[in-house]
């Protein structure tokens, strides 16, 4: 059972943050600032969390961003990225690359995990909206490995 203090999830959770503020501030030079994960963790009151984790995530996400879209657009056809929340699209990003992607879980930890932000930093639909475009990733991804 996954508790609030989990040093993986409270990963997540800075990295969720650290990757809508970046594109929140999408004016600035290639899109991104750099937001410091220490004062994120301050903000948060997080005492630790999963280093590795927290980077594997977000320099993931950063480099293979255009990949990971690419496939978003795919399995979400009727919502338009740019029509998309913004925490909707980070949480989906962060998943796909930690499950699909990337590898770096289990592809159902990846979807659990992002439903949880998706009930705590999303909107009342979000949880629903995340775990159909996740879910139907899974299906074909689990098809193409029979």
């Amino acid at each position: 059972m996954k508790r609030a203090t989990d040093p993986r999830h409270l990963s997540r959770e800075l990295a969720l943050q650290s990757l809508f503020s970046k594109d929140f501030a999408n004016g600035n030079e290639d899109g991104f600032i750099d937001f410091d994960v220490k004062d994120l963790s301050v903000i948060d009151e997080i005492d630790s969390y999963n280093e590795e984790l927290y980077e594997a995530l977000v320099t993931g996400v950063r480099e293979r961003k255009d990949e990971i879209d690419s496939i978003i657009i795919k399995f979400a056809p009727q919502w338009p990225i740019s029509q998309m929340k913004l925490v909707d699209l980070q949480i989906l990003r962060m998943s796909i690359f930690e499950g699909f992607v990337g590898k770096v879980t289990p592809p159902k930890v990846a979807i659990d995990e992002a439903i949880e932000l998706a009930k705590e930093f999303g909107g009342d639909s979000s949880s629903k909206f995340v775990n159909g475009v996740l879910g139907a990733i899974y299906d074909i991804e689990k098809q193409n490995n029979e």
